[in-house]
């Protein structure tokens, strides 16, 4: 008679030979009428295996996973067993992570009758598949565009300069170099009201599968700001005072969104500004007339009027000239800031000021998403309040916030800067420049959106009623660049 312990290894050999492979670090893609007889595959060995589930169909006749790491178990089940669990799948995703020392087996418990569409991976480096924490970033809209930006990835280096050669950057007059290599993002976007994705498996092989609206003018990668490189899309042909929803993929593994919008009205006269690299944050409507001979129908770093980009990149350098007469690296102003934090809040605040941002009032007032209770004269709230954007009316007659813009001949409304892009400048710049912020007790709204990120009052910082510029939902409170 064998010995138990080679019958295990003979019993486990047998098993591998008759079921099909999970290849560790790749997706296997299946459907319920391709499976292996029987629906079984040997898991890879490894200390930490993550193995994940992703729906690539949607139905009621849904697939259930099995998974055992014990190897005297060939067939998983419904059953159970030693060391048997089952992958729950929640909204079409289903991870579940363990010690595999010695391999395992998959079973896909199935009616094989349907083509049920999924995936599974294996990989001892994290899930292969996943939604991602963070959200597709919407730049702005017209009647008819969208700019829209994936999640960051590849976040730059900031290179602090030391003393005695303290020299600072001017402003960027070409784009950065983008990287040798980047996630492949795609995007799907589609009217909320009549392509529901939310009710969808959330999947990045599902999602992906929709037909998206509108068409794809521009696909670039733009360094935004300083959470990282991003890849842009300029979205065309979409139809104006309409909901979208918006989902992208990275890598057709991870999915990122929902993240919802609304295009503007018919009668909203700004075009949009993008690829100015001077002003990178600068990705939204501006007062501008309709761009002629563009190739896309915005203004970028080819068509901008060079009264505008002149005049800025003139501030830029006056500033900077200004700011090093202090001796930075070597007599100290704070101890937490430089002259280099200075000078980028300083561009920020200057680009958000420099470029006004066009917007428009929502055909229905949004609701602050915060989970902070609101503060009030009366005393304290525990029900979200409802808010409106910090817009100004602009007529043809008004005098433009930048003289540098020529007039728009129409009336239009401006979505104000933020108030606390101010504040990031005065905080981190010297005293000597005499930089200052306008107070809510001084009529700080009339020129700024105050209380959206910070409340009103010093004390009350980070206490403001939605606590950001803007959300997931489409809403954007004031202009943060």
């Amino acid at each position: 008679m064998l010995p138990e312990t080679l019958i295990c290894l003979l019993n486990a050999a047998i098993i591998q030979a008759a079921t099909a492979q999970l290849s560790l670090n790749s997706i296997l893609s299946l459907n319920a009428q391709n499976l292996p007889s029987p629906p079984t595959f040997s898991v890879p060995a490894a200390e930490t295996l993550t193995i994940t589930v992703a729906f690539c169909s949607s139905g009621t006749s849904s697939p259930r996973f099995f998974v055992t790491n014990s190897t005297s178990v060939d067939d998983p089940g419904p059953d159970g067993g030693e060391d048997v669990y089952e992958i729950l799948v929640e909204e079409g995703l289903g991870t579940f992570s363990g010690i595999f020392s010695e391999g395992g087996v998959l079973a896909v418990d199935t009616d094989n009758s349907n083509s049920f569409a999924f995936e599974i991976g294996a990989s001892d480096d994290g899930p292969l598949h996943q939604v991602l924490a963070t959200f597709p970033l919407l730049g702005d809209t017209t009647s008819n565009q969208a700019l829209i930006f994936s999640p960051p990835f590849d976040p730059p280096t900031l290179v602090e300069p030391s003393y005695p050669n303290y020299t600072l950057p001017g402003p960027s007059l070409s784009p950065p170099s983008p990287p040798d290599s980047s996630p492949n993002f795609t995007i799907v976007i589609a009217p909320t009201s009549s392509q529901n994705l939310t009710s969808l498996p959330q999947t990045a092989c599902m999602i992906s599968s929709q037909s998206s609206s509108g068409n794809i003018a521009n696909e670039s990668l733009w360094l935004r700001d300083e959470d990282g490189w991003r890849t842009q899309w300029i979205i065309e042909g979409l139809s104006p005072q309409t909901n979208y929803t918006a989902y992208v993929s990275e890598d057709g593994k991870k999915l990122s969104g929902p993240m919802y919008f609304t295009t503007k009205s018919a009668v909203f006269a700004c075009p949009l500004a993008a690829f100015l690299p001077y002003c990178p944050g600068v990705t939204y409507a501006v007062p501008l007339p309709s761009p002629q001979n563009a190739a896309l129908s915005l203004y970028d770093n080819t068509n901008i009027p060079s009264a505008i980009s002149d005049t800025l990149t003139a501030y830029f350098s006056n500033f900077t000239t200004t700011l090093t007469t202090q001796a930075c690296g070597r007599d100290y102003y704070s101890p937490l800031q430089t002259c280099a934090d200075c000078q980028r809040a300083y561009f920020r605040w200057l680009c958000s000021v420099s470029f006004p941002r066009c917007g428009e009032a929502s055909s229905a007032s949004a609701t602050a998403s915060s989970s902070l209770s609101s503060s009030s004269s009366t005393g304290t709230s525990s029900t979200p309040p409802t808010l409106t954007s910090a817009l100004q009316l602009q007529s043809p007659t008004s005098t433009p916030r930048n003289s540098a813009f020529p007039s728009l001949n129409t009336s239009y409304s401006v979505l104000l800067p933020c108030i606390e892009t101010c504040q990031a400048a005065d905080r981190a710049c010297p005293n000597f420049l005499g930089f200052a912020c306008p107070l809510a007790r001084f009529n700080a709204n009339s020129s700024y959106g105050v209380g959206y990120i910070d409340g009103a009052e010093p004390e009350q910082e980070g206490l403001g009623v939605p606590g950001s510029a803007q959300d997931r939902w489409g809403n954007i409170w004031c202009n943060l660049v």
